[in-house]
């Protein structure tokens, strides 16, 4: 029996005390909140925690998990042979605790936009659709598997 392969990430929506998220530009991907591949041996919160310092600056704590996904698309990878594993996504709800919107090698733009104007900035479907579920987010972690090729597509969207 083969062994799965999964690429496990987390993301942080982080928010300050006036109602604003942190959000970030990165190079290929657009506007997006901070996260990214949890690393070996990293638990959850530790790699959304070190993904949002390490993409803005910003020192945060974790509130709550909000959302679960799985990225089932069978993609080709940058070698063009290879699929991509399947990806779970874990989403946290944040809370701001220090630091100034500094940029990094991932990200070309950091920057606090109300609440209310967050889904003017992300333009990627996938994070649109995560940003959303974000925003109404009322203390049920959500669950959603989906693919993003050759278009989005959700295919289980329920709360766990």
């Amino acid at each position: 029996m083969k062994f799965p392969t999964h690429i496990v990430a987390a993301a942080g929506f982080v928010e300050d005390k006036d109602g604003n998220i942190l959000l970030v530009k990165t190079h290929h991907r657009g506007w997006e909140f901070p996260g990214g591949q949890i690393d070996l041996g990293e638990n959850l919160e530790e790699g959304v925690l070190r993904e949002i310092f390490e993409e803005s600056g910003i020192v945060a704590t974790v509130r709550q998990l909000a959302g679960v996904y799985s990225n089932v698309g069978q993609n080709l990878g940058y070698d063009g042979v290879t699929h991509t594993p399947t990806k779970v996504l874990f989403d946290f709800v944040c809370d701001y605790v220090s630091g100034q919107p500094t940029i990094s090698n991932e990200t070309s733009e950091v920057k606090w936009i109300h609440k209310s104007e967050v889904l003017d900035y992300i333009m990627t479907p996938v994070y649109r659709y995560r940003t959303e579920k974000l925003l109404n987010f009322d203390g049920k972690v959500c669950y959603s598997s989906f693919v993003t090729r050759p278009e989005f597509k959700v295919l289980l969207d329920r709360e766990v």
